[in-house]
């Protein structure tokens, strides 16, 4: 059975006990983080580790990402710190920043998926790090969803994927930013975008000067994750997903150009639009700030997913800001189908 505590009103430091306890267990926790919900293990703990990839169907070689409270527990994880990285987190931590660091003995390859590196990040949710100091335990947690599907933003969304499956989910509300963290990997210079996240590049790029992108970020197939998201399908709902990408003004036509040529084929369709009408079958307006996208696309292509569409439209935004996450997860989520509106 799955205990689910409500803590939409806040931390109850008598609810985060029972919580922390089944993390000093061994046993897993869902919990809300800024970014999306974690599910939750101690990570130096390799049983417990090998629990969260058996529930999610994760491969073995993509690496988990830990959480602490305090910047000082990087020390007792990484091997070597350098001045970047504690730049990077008096700016930036609590955040929605992960850094990759050497490892440290300690942490067990299991968590790393294999590497002898390890990626640790401080996030920025009051449930989290109460949970976290609590246990007294860094936290590994990967997004708390089935391998491959979209991430939580919503308790409700963990329920669905794992009721019955996991011994506790924390229901903080709904995640703040919507999307996971910015993945930077500080074991080569100049730094290496992994993944991005909900830190836009442009401010990492203010604080520590360039940093390079790899090339998985926008499709490229690589045979090693050195961070999550990099290497196997990601977030895609059972429907299928369709990206128009173009000038804005040519999206909005093709996407209206599409959206009819499925309903007269008798295929039932769902836009994710940007304020946008469409006469879809069913249409989930994203908002048009990329924070509003970016907070609302997990939950739009779960809900349409419900609705029980058999084809997605998602219009494509710009590579700026939060919008290079955002065709990031839209892209993975596409399995790279994208529509070209000249």
């Amino acid at each position: 059975m799955t205990i689910v505590i409500n803590m939409r009103e806040g931390v109850d430091r008598r609810k985060i006990k029972v919580a922390a306890r089944f993390i000093e267990e061994g046993k897993l926790v869902a919990f809300p983080t800024e970014t999306v919900y974690g599910l939750g293990a101690n990570a130096l703990d390799r049983n417990a580790v090998l629990g969260i990839f058996s529930a999610k169907g994760r491969p073995a070689d993509n690496p988990l990402i830990i959480h602490i409270s305090d910047f000082e527990q990087i020390y007792a994880l990484a091997e070597d710190v350098p001045k970047e990285a504690e730049i990077l987190a008096k700016h930036f931590w609590p955040g929605p920043l992960t850094m990759v660091l050497p490892k440290r003995e300690n942490v067990p390859k299991e968590t790393t998926g294999g590497l002898e590196s390890v990626a640790i990040r401080m996030p920025a949710h009051e449930i989290a790090l109460s949970l976290i100091r609590e246990s007294r335990l860094p936290i590994a947690a990967p997004s708390a969803n089935i391998s491959g599907k979209p991430s939580p933003t919503l308790a409700e969304h963990v329920v669905d994927d794992f009721y019955g499956k996991i011994e506790c989910i924390i229901d903080g509300g709904e995640t703040k930013i919507g999307v996971e963290s910015t993945v930077l990997d500080l074991t080569t210079w100049p730094p290496l975008l992994l993944r991005p996240g909900g830190l836009p590049l442009e401010k990492i790029e203010e604080v520590i000067g360039e940093v390079q992108i790899h090339p998985a970020v926008r499709g490229k197939e690589v045979d090693l994750a050195k961070a999550p998201g990099m290497k196997y399908k990601h977030y895609s709902p059972n429907a299928e997903v369709i990206i128009v990408e173009g000038k804005k003004e040519r999206v909005k036509e093709r996407m209206k150009e599409l959206v009819n040529e499925f309903k007269e084929r008798g295929i039932k369709v769902g836009v994710m639009a940007t304020g946008e009408f469409y006469e879809a079958d069913e249409c989930f307006n994203l908002g048009e700030s990329e924070e509003e996208i970016a907070k609302n696309m997990f939950r739009a292509l779960r809900e349409l997913d419900k609705r029980g569409v058999d084809v997605i439209l998602a219009e494509g935004v710009e590579e700026r800001g939060l919008g290079l996450a955002i065709m990031n997860r839209l892209r993975k989520a596409a399995g790279y189908r994208v529509i070209k509106a000249e």
